[in-house]
């Protein structure tokens, strides 16, 4: 790419987003059109400049082009309450056409696969009659047909992860037969970014697919594998898109909406029949094991990355019954200050467990420790290696030592037997004052109906556990410790 900006659309949505953090780690100039800009640019690089506009507008898009060589079309309708169809068509037109008098190089597209030969669906006959429209407009565009999107967060993924999780008996409608070629998000990405340094002229469409040919069906069970649930899948002739949104909206953090859109393509074959794509890029895409594989890896990965602070409220919005949700993981969130500095309120916090114990409950933690050895676990017997410093691989009681940067967070990783995976996390950050907050949260990633059922029943003693946990450290870093013999 050249130093010009590139002109990013449906930047705060799941492809876009996703590319932006690529374009921005790249090094480019990226500049973002956005609705509600102010909402994106706490989110952009230094690099990013974010503009308003909408591609329903015209009017907002030739500022927004000004000097662009490139554009990524990422926008569509599908979840509009009006037509989106012909939303769609309006929004590529203006855009199309807007970029023409701009003197944009190229547009890249992503459209989705399905023979244009058949009776497609309106969300695929959508998806094809943008990028005629895009090409019609005189720019140059590359347009990638893909299938089923995978990677954590991805709507068809989401749909996946919350039948399978939800669900040990499915009944599996006709569409979970289809066959389909999922492409994972790394790789789509990877194709998005190539695109943009193709060196043909003139437009070209692109059947993208994964390594491996497989169906819902098949995506579903590699899914259950790989979570070690053990699930059935009870096909029926027949049920309509209608009663299977409704269906998917019960179960489904998807809306019935766009589930009934959805699904009404999931009866076509999204399979690539033009291997043009594997000679244009340099690319080979894994297979839709590897995907899911990638998928749970890099969830793991965004969940040890997040600052529970930024996402939870200090007034503590999390405090309903039973925590809040974060994708499938539960959350016990809860705060409290303190009249001291971060590096004093951290301390009681690095020498928890051990001799020191857990500040409240102990019998409830020997307890828990007591019933962990009945089922082959490591119980509170371990103890810790120092009982003051702490230190990333240390193993603490039950729990092992994920992460810690000293004097502001501690991360625990359960390693008692459970129904699922759970971490214990400590942040402290400095208040008005010269005093702290201290944030504890306890995360819960469930495996299947029995991990739910195991956080509800234990969620009441949470308030006993965790609550009292948290007035101990606190009232340990006011007064001071005195099993540690340190002033603090």
């Amino acid at each position: 790419m050249s130093g010009q900006p590139i002109l990013l659309t449906g930047a705060t949505g799941y492809i876009g987003g996703r590319l932006l953090r690529s374009l921005e780690g790249d090094g480019h100039r990226v500049r973002c059109l956005a609705r509600h800009p102010d909402f994106l640019r706490s989110r952009t690089g230094p690099n990013t400049e974010v503009v308003g506009g909408d591609v329903l507008d015209p009017s907002s898009l030739a500022p927004a082009m000004k000097g662009v060589d490139t554009a990524y079309y990422l926008v569509h309708s599908m979840a509009s309450a009006r037509g989106f169809e012909a939303e769609d068509r309006r929004a590529a037109q203006a855009f199309g056409e807007t970029a023409g008098a701009a003197g944009v190089r190229r547009i890249i597209y992503v459209g989705g696969l399905g023979d244009e030969t058949d009776r497609l669906s309106p969300h695929l006959r959508s998806r094809h009659e943008v990028g005629e429209i895009l090409r019609a407009s005189g720019v140059p565009v590359i347009e990638l047909r893909g299938s089923i999107v995978i990677g954590s967060g991805s709507l068809s993924f989401e749909l996946i992860r919350a039948l399978v999780e939800r669900l040990p008996v499915m009944i599996a409608p006709r569409w979970v037969s289809t066959p389909a070629q999922p492409i994972g998000i790394s790789d789509l990405l990877e194709y998005l970014r190539a695109a943009a340094q193709l060196p043909l002229e003139g437009s070209h469409t692109f059947e993208i697919g994964g390594a491996d040919v497989t169906t819902y069906g098949g995506l579903m069970r590699e899914y259950a594998r790989q979570r070690g649930l053990r699930r059935w899948i009870l096909p029926v002739p027949v049920l309509t898109p209608r009663l299977s949104s409704l269906w998917l909206g019960l179960v489904t953090p998807i809306y019935a909406r766009v589930g009934r859109q959805l699904i009404d393509s999931m009866r076509h074959p999204t399979v690539v029949t033009d291997s043009r794509a594997l000679q244009a890029f340099a690319l080979r895409p894994c297979g839709y094991q590897e995907a899911i594989a990638r998928a749970l890896r890099n969830e793991d990965a965004e969940l040890a990355s997040t600052r529970w602070s930024d996402a939870l409220s200090s007034a503590g919005v999390a405090r309903s019954w039973f925590g809040v949700r974060f994708g499938q993981r539960l959350v016990d969130s809860r705060v409290t200050e303190v009249p001291v500095p971060p590096d004093r309120a951290f301390r009681p916090i690095e020498r928890i467990g051990g001799r020191t114990g857990w500040y409240a409950a102990d019998w409830l933690w020997t307890l828990r420790g007591f019933l962990d050895l009945l089922v082959g676990g490591a119980g509170m017997r371990r103890g810790r290696r120092d009982p003051h410093r702490l230190q990333t691989g240390d193993v603490l009681d039950c729990w092992r030592v994920e992460s810690i940067e000293p004097g502001r967070r501690l991360r625990l990783a359960a390693e008692m037997k459970l129904p699922g995976r759970a971490w214990l996390e400590f942040e402290v950050a400095p208040s008005a004052g010269g005093g702290s907050t201290i944030r504890q949260t306890a995360v819960f990633d469930p495996v299947g109906v029995l991990g739910r059922a195991y956080w509800y029943a234990v969620y009441p003693l949470h308030q006993i556990v965790f609550g009292g946990m948290l007035r101990g450290i606190a009232n340990s870093a006011v007064a001071g410790d005195a099993k540690s013999g340190v002033d603090v």
